[in-house]
């Protein structure tokens, strides 16, 4: 039970304490009061849950940090739990034993990671965790008749829960994971999994029925392939007989060539030396005329250039006389007589000297010029001489110069050299494309070149290339056959060998995952028959539960001094009903008076409340259980109400607190502690009535 509750600047209350004794405890006062704060106090302290929407809303307004200590006693035993939470959020909080009055410290915090915390020790204390608290021992506002006036589908989702159906929902979800995590390892295992049995087993047909059909279409293939190879190494055995001839044909052939080029090679060479032979000849022809006149003409040519130089001397001569004449002629024409007198002394003068007469002058200037003109015509006749004598002397240097160059010393040589002319012309045939012995001849190696093919026509005498080539051919053929062949032999082994290995692998795989199954089958039916909560567990749990509820039920309304006497709960197929009996005949729920109704609710959540293990904290708190009541239904709660001192002196011992805000219909009750809430400038203020 809960001895004693304290609140520092708790939600709306500064400082208050309340003490508890076993029993009833009703807190009365408007609404706003803080009557309700005591519940968040309660399951803050104890478990660190609450109603509001943050820790830090649960600190009074205006102050730094706030606390909640609640003090409660069990099977004896003493204990105290308080949490401390400021304004950054920050929380402490402590759980001890009471020992002689002296606190001794159970658990502090919740440091989890270091396997500490309060909650799970006041959790294992109490034998409650919050929320089993809330369904068995705190009735919020407008729920105390609920639990009769719900469908009988939510009365059983509502048992579900308080028996913790719901735990087997996770665990089936659980199980479900497990199941499915088994089966991801199988697959990964073997690639398949329990599913894929029969999939596997069409697949082991398959392969079996490919098998079988396979080995005859490998043995026939077989058989054309000895066949096939049989008659490849019979063409192949023909062809290297007749491989070297097809060798020595093309020898032959460019045996042939080869003496086509020689033939026309050793021609051209042939014709080349004619040709330059011929050239001598020709360039030499006269030569030696030529050759033998060089001294008679360079002798010519000496003559005629002394001739030259005389007549240029000569003509040199005439010219100096010419301009002697011609001063003379220009002082004549200076000495003129004038009466007989001379002109220079005045002396009488007959005649005048012809050398002084302009008439001689001009008259011998003429004849001069006349001879340089004759000197000079013949000086140009010299000249014209000596060109044609050099001429000659060039030829005939020319012709020693060209016999010097073919190294012709005689006509006897030349004559030789024509002679081997006409022998070489005698040894070229009239055409390179004529017979091969005419071409033969044309010197040793043509003949032995000629005697080599001669020997190859020998011996490839019969041979027949193109009927050769077709035997290639058809080997050819028939080798790519027998690489299909092959190949399809190859697939087929592959795809037996593959089967024979996926036959081996798919019977391990489904030895293995009939294994598998049988387990995943155990697991389902586990899932099905424990976790299911429509399963045999779980109707067993509820049937066990029901009837533990109505006997509880039953027990307290027989304390409640109403016409009911026992109450029965049973479970259909999806849903939960309530039956009600007196002594002599079954009640409905629809007529009960409101009192009678409110003691079966008071039962059954009683009831409920001990199927939890309340009996650990004892405890039972109503939160406004006469919210939505008319009242003659609040007059009923209370007459209700005014029992449970009764039944929580009974061996039960279940201590009751009461909030609501109706503190009137208390006055004429049977319920000695009462506690007024009033809200204050303060805060909350609490005083005993």
């Amino acid at each position: 039970m809960i001895t004693s509750i304290e609140l520092g600047d708790f939600l709306s209350h500064s400082n208050t304490k309340l003490e508890f004794e076993n029993g009833v405890t009703v807190f009365v006062g408007d609404n706003g009061a803080g009557k309700s704060s005591i519940i968040d106090a309660i399951t803050f302290a104890l478990f660190g849950q609450h109603t509001r929407k943050s820790n830090k809303g649960l600190i009074k307004r205006g102050s730094n940090q706030g606390f909640a200590k609640i003090g409660f006693s069990i099977n004896g035993k003493q204990f105290e739990a308080v949490r401390k939470i400021d304004s950054k959020g920050t929380l402490t909080a402590t759980f001890a034993e009471i020992v002689d009055n002296e606190r001794v410290e159970i658990a502090a915090g919740e440091r989890k990671q270091f396997g500490e915390s309060m909650t799970h020790e006041v959790e294992k204390v109490i034998g409650l965790d919050f929320e089993k608290l809330k369904i068995a021992s705190i009735v919020q506002q407008g729920e105390l008749n609920t639990i009769i006036n719900a469908k009988p589908k939510e009365f059983k989702e509502l048992l579900n829960a308080i028996i913790g159906i719901d735990k087997l929902d996770v665990a089936s979800e659980s199980m479900k994971a497990v199941n499915k995590d088994f089966r991801e390892k199988i697959r990964d295992m073997f690639g398949y999994d329990d599913t894929h049995i029969e999939i596997l087993s069409r697949d082991l047909e398959r392969y079996q029925k490919e098998i079988t059909e396979s080995k005859p279409e490998k043995n026939a293939l077989e058989l054309k392939q000895e066949k096939l190879k049989n008659d490849v190494d019979d063409l192949r055995e023909k062809v290297e007989s007749d491989t070297p001839k097809i060798d020595k044909i093309n020898q032959l052939e460019l045996r042939k060539k080869e003496l086509l080029a020689y033939a026309k090679e050793a021609i051209h060479e042939i014709q080349h030396q004619i040709n330059e032979n011929e050239r001598k000849i020709h360039d030499c022809e006269g030569c030696f005329e030529h050759a033998s006149l060089k001294s008679d003409w360079e002798s010519k040519i000496l003559k005629v250039e002394e001739a030259v130089e005389d007549t240029i001397k000569k003509i040199q001569e005439m010219t100096n006389q010419t301009i002697s004449l011609k001063e003379k002629l220009l002082l004549a024409s200076k000495l003129q007589l004038k009466d007989n007198k001379c002109p220079v002394c005045d002396s009488n003068v007959e005649k005048l000297n012809p050398l002084f007469q302009e008439e001689h002058l001009r008259q011998e200037i003429s004849e001069i010029q006349n001879q340089i003109i004759s000197k000079e015509k013949e000086r140009d006749m010299y000249n014209q001489k000596k060109k044609e004598f050099s001429a000659k002397i060039q030829n005939a240097r020319d012709a020693e110069a060209t016999l010097r160059a073919y190294s012709i010393n005689s006509k006897e040589e030349l004559i030789k050299i024509q002679e081997d002319i006409e022998i070489k012309k005698q040894k070229i045939p009239l055409t390179t494309n004529g017979s091969l012995v005419e071409i033969s001849t044309i010197d040793t190696h043509a003949k032995m070149i000629f005697e080599n093919i001669l020997k190859l026509e020998e011996e490839t005498r019969g041979f027949d290339e193109r009927e050769f080539n077709n035997l290639k051919i058809t080997i050819n053929e028939k080798q790519k056959s027998l690489s299909q062949i092959d190949q399809q032999i190859g697939a087929i082994s592959e795809k037996i060998s593959k089967g024979e290995e996926q036959i081996n692998v798919i019977e391990k795989a489904i030895v293995g995952l009939r294994t598998v199954k049988e387990y995943v089958t155990n697991l389902n039916e586990i899932q099905t028959n424990v976790f299911s909560r429509d399963g045999p567990v779980a109707t067993s749990l509820r049937s066990w539960a029901l009837n533990t509820i109505s006997a509880k039920a039953s027990e307290y309304l027989s304390l409640l001094n109403t016409k009911i006497q026992r109450i029965l709960l049973s479970e259909k197929t999806r849903d939960i009903s309530i039956a009600c009996y007196s002594k002599n005949e079954v009640l409905e729920l629809e007529s009960l008076s409101g009192g009678e109704k409110v003691s079966v609710a008071l039962a059954l959540r009683l009831g409920m409340a001990s199927l939890l293990g309340a009996s650990n904290l004892n405890l039972m708190i109503l939160d406004e259980p006469t919210t939505h009541l008319d009242a003659e239904r609040k007059k009923s709660l209370v007459e209700v109400l005014s029992q449970l001192s009764d039944i929580s002196n009974s061996e039960s011992r279940m201590q009751f607190l009461i909030i609501t805000h109706d503190a009137e219909i208390f006055e004429d009750s049977t319920v000695e502690q009462i506690y007024k809430f009033e809200s204050s400038e303060q805060g909350s203020k609490v005083t005993v009535l």
